[in-house]
């Protein structure tokens, strides 16, 4: 198989801004770098970096620390760890997350948000060092359109209009 994606940390600067609503985080340089747990995994297992409990119904947004520099054509696809959808009814918020090959560029870096839902019936807790999301890169391709030649500037849901 070819690599078409890097995952790195962001810089210290940038953690520390979007960790700041958050008491108890790894240190920047202790957050693992997105990997597959075994020879046929597809999934990059995501590390959460913080300590948060979401009370049912809840919405936060967790840094992850990272952001992905992917080969034009591919794009990350980020999805809830299936054990913790069953057991505690997290998901994201967005269903599906979808990190653009140009987001790496974005004025926050392109660091990796993910906007997670308590969608149970009880309080739950990511603890830092758990595994809370697997990223999937996948081929995209292009319909018949328009030229596209807006370029992206800003960071996290930044392409809504």
């Amino acid at each position: 198989m070819t690599a078409v994606a890097r995952f790195v940390h962001i810089s210290q600067n940038q953690y520390t801004a979007d960790t700041a609503g958050f008491d108890t985080r790894l240190p920047l340089a202790e957050i693992p770098l997105p990997r597959r747990a075994t020879v046929g995994s597809a999934g990059y297992d995501f590390v959460c970096p913080v300590a948060v409990t979401l009370q049912p119904g809840e919405t936060r947004v967790i840094p992850s620390g990272i952001r992905a520099l992917i080969e034009p054509g591919w794009v990350l696809v980020l999805c809830p760890r299936s054990s913790l959808g069953r057991k505690y009814g997290m998901r994201l918020a967005n269903t599906v997350g979808v990190v653009d090959s140009d987001y790496s560029g974005a004025e926050n870096e392109g660091h990796i948000l993910l906007a997670v839902v308590n969608g149970g019936d009880a309080p739950f807790t990511l603890r830092p060092g758990d595994r809370m999301c697997q990223g999937l890169l996948l081929p995209f391709g292009l319909a018949e359109e328009e030229e596209v030649t807006q370029e992206r500037s800003g960071g996290y849901g930044s392409t809504g209009q």
